[in-house]
C-alpha cells in the first residue's frame, strides 16, 4: 500500500511540476528558467514544512512522508532533498559536508549533464 501512495504522489508532483513550470513560463519572457527555479524553490519551502510537522513536531502522521515527501516532492522537484540533507549536516556541525554538498552537487551534477548529453548524442 506505501509503494501505491508514493506512486499516486509521484504522479501528482510531475503533473504539478508541469503545470507550474507552464504557467510561470508563459508570464515571464527570460533567458533563466524561472519556472525551474520557483518549483526549487517552493519544493524546498515544502519540505521543510512537512519535515517539521511530520518528523519533528509529530503534528502529521509519520505514514505521510513517504506519499509526500519522497513521491509528490520526489517527482516535483529533488532539489528539495538535497536542501533538507544539507541543513541537516549543517544542524549536526557539519558544516564542510554541507558546502561540500551543495557545491558537489551541483558542480557534478552539470558535469554528469554534459557526459550524459554527450552520451545521448552519440547514440542518437
Amino acid at each position: 500500500m506505501v509503494l501505491l501512495l508514493i506512486a499516486l504522489g509521484g504522479a501528482a508532483g510531475s503533473v504539478t511540476r508541469y503545470v507550474v513550470d507552464t504557467w510561470v513560463s508563459e508570464r515571464v519572457a527570460s533567458a533563466f528558467p524561472w519556472g525551474t527555479f520557483v518549483i526549487n524553490m517552493s519544493g524546498s519551502f515544502l519540505v521543510g514544512v512537512l519535515f517539521a510537522l511530520a518528523i519533528e513536531r509529530n503534528a502529521l502522521p509519520a505514514s505521510i512522508r513517504p506519499p509526500l515527501m519522497i513521491g509528490f516532492l520526489g517527482a516535483y522537484t529533488t532539489f528539495s532533498t538535497l536542501t533538507l540533507e544539507t541543513w541537516r549536516l549543517v544542524e549536526g556541525g557539519a558544516t564542510w559536508l554541507a558546502a561540500a554538498n551543495v557545491l558537489g552537487s551541483a558542480a557534478l551534477g552539470v558535469l554528469a549533464m554534459v557526459f550524459g548529453l554527450a552520451v545521448g548524442r552519440v547514440l542518437a
